[in-house]
């Protein structure tokens, strides 16, 4: 319900939900919800393991500067949710801002099916046994940027509404007796978006591989077609909510209300000071810590600053003791955020392991060969392995040992995630250095088509080891931003891992162009030279076994600085 005051002050609710809404929602729209996003889920993943070959055959781009798009096609796929969700909740609505996000995402993918279907669309192909290749044109690059961007931008406006959208249609009262209705649908979200990866890294990039590009970039358009019309077709059925005020609009207005007061002086004592409350809220005065924000909730002349209803006659110079607490709260977290944002650097990496895993024997008996770009799918297994046995036999051991109840703090299963990055990417360096002295010794220096004398199985313990790590730092990183922030923050806390994973894009591509402008001078060959065997991987990848060593350092340091997260003061006080 939402409030508003009438004519002579008293409170006159108005209902979310039209009265034609109050029939609608249930179980029976999932079906369409989860649809959409499995199609979408699929399609788009399609799109990511096989594209830097796309780039690098196609388009003629070296190493680096496909990369380079990549990183910010990541980037924007995973930010463009937190602008979305913002857009959905203030303005648009959640139904709206999914189908405009799946109607986007499918003009998108349409106009990237074109490029591999037009001659014009691309350079033309390289010419001679030397490889004369001519670069795209502008209006090349321009058409494959759109076309990429669309996708993002649709892709982002899908994420950001569909788990929140799917739970609007569970919170009729007939469904809140059930208690396990939400949680249920939680849980098939995830099921289903992971089964949907798992799709798109076998069967759809299977098709790219054996079948061309414009079939294998022709089926997810398919797909994505399919999400579309289902998201349509259950409008009928669902329940609609009303945009209203934005928790992100609540945190700027804190930031401005903190400036505008700026002039203003705090007491040492708290209580000495009028502040502005939510109704029905327990908060009675802000925290100590970052106190110069508890000047955006003073109020200082209660005639002119609240109305008769006791709201912020300017809610953008007086906010609530609630709101305040809210940016705090999001401000501690930031040295921690930034520590898994570094180590999500090792994850985006989407570009060399594809080029690795093509220059090495990929057979599986005589006959079955595993896609190059399908190695990803080891790293998902993996997650989902830990995630079972965790609960299964990791804890049950633990609390054997220990003789009592076993219970690793989400800090504690962060950092263990650093580590095990760490591990990755050190074991990377290693085998990309064995695989570089084996194409030498051979002779394919100059040849990184050719395919060496060395099983792609030796890429397995990375990738299982980067699967382990993204399962631990990836839901302990969630845990721990929902525990710490308010209720009301939940949608802040499950978009920050996103954010996390678009800064670690665009922080990837800065180190590997930098690392590139480095080392190609005097002559020398890049050490992210697209031959791979005359660059040195094995040296980049050692730099960001370094960088994690580092951020490792600084996550033990933030952790430490933090202090005891909510609930751990308790369980130390039961065990003493």
């Amino acid at each position: 319900m939402a409030n508003s005051s009438g004519e002579k002050g008293e409170m006159i609710e108005q209902p979310l939900l039209d009265a034609s809404e109050t029939q609608k929602g249930g179980f029976r729209t999932l079906p369409f919800i989860l649809g959409n996003v499995a199609l979408m889920n699929a399609a788009t993943n399609a799109l990511t393991p096989n594209l830097i070959l796309y780039l690098m055959n196609e388009y003629h781009m070296d190493m680096t500067t496909g990369s380079n798009i990549l990183y910010i096609w990541s980037a924007t796929t995973n930010i463009a949710p937190v602008l979305a969700a913002f857009l959905a909740d203030s303005f648009v609505g959640r139904f709206k801002m999914i189908g405009l996000g799946s109607v986007v995402t499918l003009v998108g993918m349409f106009l990237f099916w074109l490029t591999s279907v037009i001659p014009q669309a691309r350079p033309p192909p390289c010419i001679g046994s030397n490889n004369i290749c001519r670069s795209a044109e502008m209006f090349q690059l321009f058409f494959l940027c759109s076309s990429l961007g669309l996708v993002a931008i649709g892709a982002g406006a899908i994420k950001s509404s569909s788990l929140a959208f799917g739970s609007d249609q569970l919170k009729r009262e007939v469904y809140q007796e059930n208690a396990r209705a939400i949680e249920s649908y939680f849980s098939w979200y995830y099921a289903v978006y992971a089964l949907s990866v798992l799709v798109a890294l076998t069967c759809l990039v299977y098709i790219q591989v054996n079948m061309g590009w414009a079939l294998g970039f022709g089926a997810p358009v398919l797909l994505m077609l399919f999400s579309t019309l289902l998201i349509f077709l259950g409008t009928p059925f669902y329940v609609k909510l009303k945009p209203k005020s934005s928790l992100i609009t609540g945190l700027i207005q804190v930031i401005v209300a903190s400036y505008r007061n700026r002039c203003l002086r705090l007491s040492s004592q708290s209580e000495d000071m009028l502040y502005h409350q939510k109704k029905g809220s327990v908060i009675v005065l802000p925290s100590e810590k970052l106190r110069f924000l508890n000047k955006a909730c003073i109020v200082q002349d209660p005639q002119l600053d609240l109305s008769p209803d006791g709201e912020a006659t300017d809610p953008w110079r007086l906010c609530t003791v609630d709101q305040v607490e809210e940016l705090k709260a999001l401000l501690n977290v930031v040295p921690i955020w930034l520590t898994g944002a570094i180590m999500n650097i090792n994850i985006s990496q989407p570009s060399f392991p594809v080029l690795q895993a093509t220059t090495m024997d990929r057979h599986i008996g005589s006959s079955f060969e595993i896609p190059a770009a399908s190695f990803g799918i080891f790293a998902v297994i993996a997650a989902i392995i830990w995630i079972v046995l965790y609960d299964c036999l990791v804890l049950p051991i633990a609390s054997k040992m220990t003789g009592k109840p076993a219970h690793f703090s989400t800090k504690e299963r962060m950092g263990f995630g650093m580590f095990l990055s760490f591990l990755s990417v050190l074991v990377m360096a290693v085998v990309e250095g064995v695989r570089r002295s084996i194409a030498i010794k051979e002779g394919y220096s100059d040849d990184p088509q050719s395919v060496i004398p060395m099983s792609a199985m030796w890429l397995l313990p990375q990738n299982c080891l980067a699967g382990f790590a993204e399962a631990l730092n990836a839901i302990g990183q969630n845990e721990f931003y929902i525990s710490e922030f308010p209720r009301s923050m939940s949608s802040v806390a499950s978009a920050l891992l996103g954010v996390g994973m678009g800064v670690a894009s665009l922080l990837a591509s800065f180190i590997m162009s930098t690392i590139n402008e480095l080392t190609r001078g005097g002559g020398q060959e890049s050490w992210v030279s697209s031959n791979i065997n005359k660059g040195h991987f094995d040296y980049y990848y050692l730099v960001l076994a370094g960088l994690s060593v580092v951020n490792l350092l600084c996550y033990i340091a933030c952790s430490r600085a933090y202090g005891p997260c909510k609930g751990e003061n308790r369980e130390m006080i039961e065990e003493d």
